[in-house]
């Protein structure tokens, strides 16, 4: 039986593996990225801009539309057939096929088509830039994570120590080799312990909840990351994160600054074409049309007549006058509907030059709002290169003040642990209260968990900094 209950139990232990998969960084990131709101928002705005961008080019092709009406008119008119003069009330039906292009407009169409390219290439890197936001607020997230959680590791630890001292103190009451006040004393230290670390472990718990909201995942859902030890994590040297090469590189690869470079192009192109359009343009139009009426006839046939057109009496004789030359009679008749649209085609082509004499003031207008506008990015873009160089070097100094924090905490741990040392071994010798102990033992925690407070502020310092050379964040 057990030969075929084995490859159940390995599929049940392979779901269950997979149920609880840890996700690193690069996951969290890419599932953010693919999921959050405002990247969604970002990607339609690009759309948004490839449209203006297509209606752009497209009006620099010629417009082509066919129109076609039917109507009754009565009292004196023109026929649209003969064009003649008639009181008869008659059915109509026309169709007019026209054409019309733009050959010159001073360049007004193809730089609106240079600036909505530019400005639909800003919006691609707008949506860098919303990535690159998310990506760094879910880098955040995942190091608190991490940090919250040696800090639950911490604490249990700590947890750990006490009870192995409680036990070790205990043995030495019951022996009376110590008062009773010392194991109450551990027994209190422990539930001040025991306290913490249900704090820190519900603090990871609920950051880890905050990191799957980033994420847009629900709640009820088993997740959970992978937590890689914070020494492990690869971190530049300074001397790579120097602040002005750092601000050299985030003008070229940060999104944000790319936005204000290309919308400056694209704000360019568009006072151009505003320009433009202040001057007269030259336009090709044509058509085709054709009419039906239902009054209209055509000769169906005829007949070749000499009728007498009187008589004479000469001598008392009466003789017939006739014409010198016979002539037609023509019987007439209704024209069907297609012969009398072949018969009434006709076509028409020209040029027209538009002169804008005065509309207004809206095309004025329009050119000074798109150099206001124009005015209005450059502006932009210092203003974000200057808070992004005051960034830059405040990160740096942040990270600077960090890794000197780091090592510093660093020391103090190793002071505190020997100062611990001996305090273990003094009071094992019962040269030691319990109260120093604990102090020292205390001393010794708070060390360790500003050491590793720091360590991560360092880590994440440091990654800012790399953050803003626009290459990413590995963790």
């Amino acid at each position: 039986m057990s030969r075929y209950l084995k490859p159940f139990l390995f599929l049940l232990i392979g779901v269950k593996l997979s149920a609880q998969e840890k996700w690193d960084l690069r996951k969290c990131v890419d599932y953010a990225v693919e999921h959050n709101i405002s990247v969604k928002q970002a990607d339609l705005q690009a759309r948004f801009s490839a449209l203006s961008l297509q209606q752009s080019k497209l009006s620099q092709y010629p417009n082509l539309n066919l129109s076609s009406n039917v109507g009754f008119s009565s009292g004196r008119n023109q026929d649209p057939t003969s064009f003649s003069l008639i009181t008869t009330g008659y059915w109509s039906n026309s169709y007019v096929l026209q054409s019309g292009v733009e050959l010159f407009n001073w360049f007004s169409k193809k730089n609106t088509v240079a600036g909505n390219q530019l400005d639909l290439q800003a919006s691609h890197a707008g949506v860098d830039k919303a990535k690159n936001d998310i990506s760094l607020n879910v880098a955040v997230a995942y190091l608190q994570v991490l940090l919250a959680r040696e800090q639950a590791s911490l604490s249990r630890i700590q947890v750990s120590q006490d009870q192995k001292q409680l036990e070790s103190t205990r043995l030495q009451v019951d022996a009376g080799k110590l008062p009773e006040l010392n194991a109450a004393q551990l027994e209190s230290q422990l539930a001040t312990d025991s306290a913490n670390l249900v704090t820190s472990e519900a603090n990871a718990a609920q950051l880890l909840l905050q990191l799957k909201a980033l994420l847009y995942l629900d709640a009820a859902l088993p997740f959970d990351i992978d937590a890689p030890p914070v020494d492990r994590i690869p971190v530049l040297s300074l001397a790579e994160l120097q602040p002005e090469t750092v601000y050299a590189l985030a003008l070229v690869n940060l999104p944000q600054q790319r936005v204000d470079d290309l919308k400056i192009k694209s704000s360019q192109k568009l006072v151009d074409a505003a320009r433009g359009a202040m001057y007269p343009s030259v336009s090709l139009f044509g058509s085709l049309g054709t009419t039906y009426n239902n009054k209209a006839q055509e000769a169906k046939g005829k007949a070749t007549i000499n009728p007498p057109l009187g008589k004479v009496t000469v001598g008392g004789t009466d003789y017939q006058v006739y014409p010198l030359q016979p002539y037609d009679i023509y019987t007439y008749g209704s024209i069907n509907y297609f012969d009398q649209l072949n018969q009434n085609f006709r076509q028409s082509v020209g040029l027209s030059i538009s002169v804008p004499l005065f509309n207004n003031g809206n095309a004025r207008v329009a050119w000074e709002r798109s150099k206001l506008n124009l005015r209005q990015w450059q502006l932009t873009r210092d203003q974000d290169n200057q808070t992004l160089k005051q960034d830059i070097y405040k990160a740096y100094n942040d990270a600077l003040a960090a890794m000197e924090k780091f090592n510093a905490n660093k020391k103090a741990v190793q002071t505190a642990q020997v100062a611990f040392d001996y305090a273990q071994k003094r009071y094992d010798l019962g040269l030691l209260s319990i109260y120093e102990l604990i102090t020292s033992q205390t001393s010794l925690l708070q060390a360790k968990s500003n050491l590793l407070y720091s360590q991560y502020d360092y880590v994440f310092k440091m990654k800012l900094l790399e953050f803003y050379k626009g290459q990413g964040l590995q963790l």
